[in-house]
């Protein structure tokens, strides 16, 4: 399991009563395991970002991370998706190209600690595994895409486990 952090509040409510409340975070998100990253050509032209986005909005499909960028001259979008299978066959069924769809791992840094995400990078490095993709989801975690996936799960399980 993760490590958990607590926060304590104390406040007053209205009529001077007090008020406790307290917040349990993990570090480690438990996720669906269905969640997966799909790799997208698009075409370098203005809309073509829009074209998709309608695409998967009218199959109600809904993205949960992501981004786009051009490299030599070509669109290549990496987006988060809750049902891959239904991303894809909307995206297919339109004449966009999904490239490749990949196993993600999931992974809560804490935010108030500075250079994080060197430290993970670095941990999958020296286990010898590659980042091929790097992003965050709507929920602030970090989003990895490895070259190996079970060696990737291991180093991040171990690094959630880290005080």
């Amino acid at each position: 399991m993760g490590r958990e952090q607590a926060r304590l509040r104390l406040g007053r409510e209205k009529g001077g009563h007090a008020s406790i409340a307290i917040e349990v975070s993990s570090r480690a998100r438990r996720y669906d395991a269905r969640m997966k990253d799909l790799a997208i050509h698009l075409d370098h032209r203005p809309g073509a970002l829009a074209d998709m986005g309608e695409v998967l909005g009218r199959a109600g499909v809904s993205i949960e991370g992501g981004g786009v960028f051009v490299a030599n001259g070509r669109g290549i979008a990496h987006f988060l998706f809750h049902d891959a299978g239904a991303a894809r066959a909307a995206l297919e069924s339109a004449g966009i190209r999904v490239v490749a769809e990949n196993e993600v791992l999931v992974q809560r840094l804490r935010q108030d600690e500075p250079g994080q995400l060197g430290k993970i990078a670095r941990r999958m490095a020296e286990a010898g595994v590659n980042i091929e993709v790097q992003y965050s989801d709507h929920d602030h975690n970090l989003i990895l895409v490895v070259d190996d996936y079970a060696r990737g799960r291991q180093v991040s399980e171990e690094w959630s486990r880290q005080p």
